[in-house]
């Protein structure tokens, strides 16, 4: 009758020693979300020192959401404000919001984006993404590294071009977006105010598109 009670203190013992293991992994791993602010891919997640295992644990128990394939977040922070580009931004680091999306996040057309928008360099590879729906443009190193404006979301840095730049681009893309939605744009710009046509004509002479958007500028100021 001993041994058998010295047996379940043991199996308890055990029990309880494997409950207090998977819980110190979890609240470790609850942590490295904090401090990442809250996000993370896979990749950073075993980086971190946490398994596979112990974060498929978190997502069972509630405690980190699946945004996209292989990227997770933790459930106790506040609804995203912006969801699709911090989602976009926290898988693609080095996608920069562009164009239509890019419009809609400055306020600077009537256009719905039903996707997002954005720029990559020249060479590299597209991102393949079921969630965000994406269109990809990959600019030459000259128009990519002009104008990005950073902003950061719930701990995400969300690379997004300016308004200055992202005007130029629908001149210089207006086969693509359409020209009356580059003149709303334009509109819109001067409208909000705390215009710089200096900076406006800087990025028109990068691109070359100085001699198309100049008399519309002209005109509407």
């Amino acid at each position: 009758m001993v041994q058998i009670t010295s047996m379940y203190t043991v199996v308890e013992v055990f029990c309880t020693m494997s409950d207090s293991s998977s819980m110190s992994a979890l609240e470790r791993a609850a942590k490295l979300f904090r401090r990442q602010g809250g996000i993370l891919r896979m990749s950073d997640v075993i980086r971190g020192g946490v398994t596979r295992n112990t974060l498929y644990a978190m997502r069972d128990a509630g405690q980190v959401e699946q945004l996209a394939r292989g990227l997770y977040r933790l459930t106790e922070l506040p609804a995203l404000s912006q969801c699709d580009l911090v989602t976009l931004a926290a898988k693609v680091p080095r996608a920069v919001i562009y164009l239509i999306s890019a419009l809609a996040f400055h306020e600077l057309t009537t256009q719905i984006p039903h996707e997002v928008w954005i720029a990559i360099p020249r060479n590299s590879e597209p991102p393949r993404l079921k969630y965000p729906s994406t269109r990809v443009s990959r600019l030459s190193d000259a128009a990519y590294r002009t104008g990005i404006d950073t902003h950061r979301f719930d701990g995400v840095a969300v690379r997004v071009y300016s308004r200055e730049k992202t005007l130029v681009d629908c001149f210089s893309r207006r086969n693509e977006v359409g020209l009356d939605v580059a003149l709303e744009a334009l509109k819109s710009y001067i409208a909000q105010g705390n215009i710089r046509v200096d900076l406006l004509m800087k990025f028109a002479k990068k691109l070359r598109v100085v001699r198309t958007i100049r008399p519309y500028v002209e005109a509407l100021l």
